[in-house]
């Protein structure tokens, strides 16, 4: 008789510490209580339905530099000890005019020197790009980055995400208005690259598929959407900057402790009865 081959077993990961800024805070992923969902609560979610008593914390708050990011998360994200643990960051610094690019690699080599030997595994990000006159500004930049974050992970074990490899991601239509944070679908398929990237079976093998194609806007609807992003995002980003200010300055991360996660989409069970 013939023996069919095995099918590996799924990644037996019981905690997730996520690490980072905006992208893994979740904008712009809104939910109907003013909240952002993310890649990360998405993930969260997937793994939680598999291993009972899953715990996940998400340190991320909007706006962090990556000196920030060591400073305030990096620590508390090793002493947490957990199976998993996502770290991105640096892109806010590299979007900036004036960047120093020597001092953001050493930071981010000092974030993954800290928390590779304190979790079971690591997943770095090479960040999706929109694609549009910034992303050409700023690509130079931004591959120093990510051939930092290559160098890093093969160094340290870490597993890489390629995200900005995957021209789908690049696609406006996945990104907010705001221009600089995706969109729920957007999110969607982030989460479904970290979970590929465990090792877990794809549930959408399709994540890096384009769009279908459809009629681009006409002329006077591009320059209205350019309006309201110059007045509601542009204006306001520049503001921040002369003054010193960031989106994150005075807000807690989303989730600060190491918590067993309930899927606040799924109904939760019913009480059993108290026996008389």
């Amino acid at each position: 008789m013939q023996t069919l081959p095995a099918h590996p077993a799924p990644p037996a990961h019981t905690s997730l510490v996520a690490v980072g800024d905006s992208f893994t805070e979740g904008m712009s992923d809104l939910l109907p209580d003013g909240s952002y969902r993310g890649w990360a609560d998405l993930l969260a979610a997937r793994m939680a339905a598999r291993a009972p008593g899953f715990r996940y914390a998400n340190l991320a708050v909007r706006g962090k530099l990556i000196a920030q990011i060591v400073d305030e998360q990096v620590g508390v994200a090793a002493a947490m000890g957990a199976d998993v643990v996502t770290l991105v960051g640096g892109l806010n610094d590299v979007l900036r005019p004036k960047c120093d690019m020597g001092r953001v690699r050493g930071l981010l080599t000092e974030a993954v020197e800290r928390l590779a030997p304190a979790c079971g595994q690591l997943v770095l990000m090479r960040s999706p790009g929109r694609r549009g006159p910034v992303l050409e500004r700023f690509r130079p930049r931004m591959e120093e980055l990510y051939a930092c974050v290559d160098d890093l992970a093969e160094k340290h074990g870490a597993l890489v995400v390629d995200l900005y490899g995957a021209p789908a991601l690049a696609d406006p239509r996945l990104w907010d208005v705001d221009r600089l944070h995706l969109t729920a679908e957007g999110h969607r398929r982030v989460a479904e690259a970290v979970w590929q990237t465990l090792g877990y079976e794809a549930e959408d093998p399709e994540w890096r598929t384009p769009m279908p194609p459809t009629v681009p806007p006409g002329w006077l609807t591009r320059r209205i959407a350019d309006v309201r992003f110059a007045r509601e995002h542009l204006l306001p980003w520049i503001g921040r900057r002369l003054t010193g200010r960031s989106s994150g300055d005075g807000r807690p991360p989303k989730r600060p402790e190491l918590l067993p996660y309930a899927d606040p989409a799924r109904p939760a069970a019913p009480a059993e009865a108290e026996l008389p």
